[in-house]
């Protein structure tokens, strides 16, 4: 990587929804439901893009009540994206910048999930707030 300490400028340049599924026939007001999040991460280098992927799905007593998988698409600046790039042909997105795109698009979710929710069984569920840098272990590498 060229400079680490650089800042990586960037743009939120698309939002996709991927899946997405009510099940409120399974809700019940008896059980507590639990949540499942997680994070995908790709590059698209031909268009200095990068995807955040988010999974998450609502169960309840082994039941689901709801599934969805967006898509999040960040437009990096040629700059910022040369300084991503290593002398081995790779692209390095660093734990702290992965979370923060993360962060980005869990709150964009929440909002999702407010909206297509609301006036359903299911308008009471909301994407807890977590610290998904938690959830991050790692700096993403990808192949040039």
């Amino acid at each position: 990587m060229k400079n680490t300490s650089l800042p990586i400028s960037f743009v939120l340049n698309g939002i996709k929804n991927e899946q997405f599924a009510i099940f409120e026939e399974n809700y019940t007001t008896d059980n507590p439901s639990e949540i499942k999040l997680g994070f995908e991460f790709k590059i698209d280098q031909t268009n200095r893009l990068v995807g955040v992927f988010i999974h998450c799905e609502y169960i309840q007593a082994d039941k689901l009540l709801l599934k969805l998988i967006y898509s999040y698409q960040f437009k990096i600046t040629p700059e910022s994206w040369s300084n991503l790039q290593t002398e081995k042909m790779k692209i390095v997105l660093t734990k702290s910048f992965l979370a923060h795109l993360a962060m980005i698009a869990t709150g964009t979710t929440r909002g999702i999930i407010f909206a297509k929710t609301e006036g359903t069984k299911l308008s009471n569920i909301m994407v807890p707030l977590i610290n998904v840098s938690e959830m991050i272990q790692a700096d993403a590498i990808f192949d040039l």
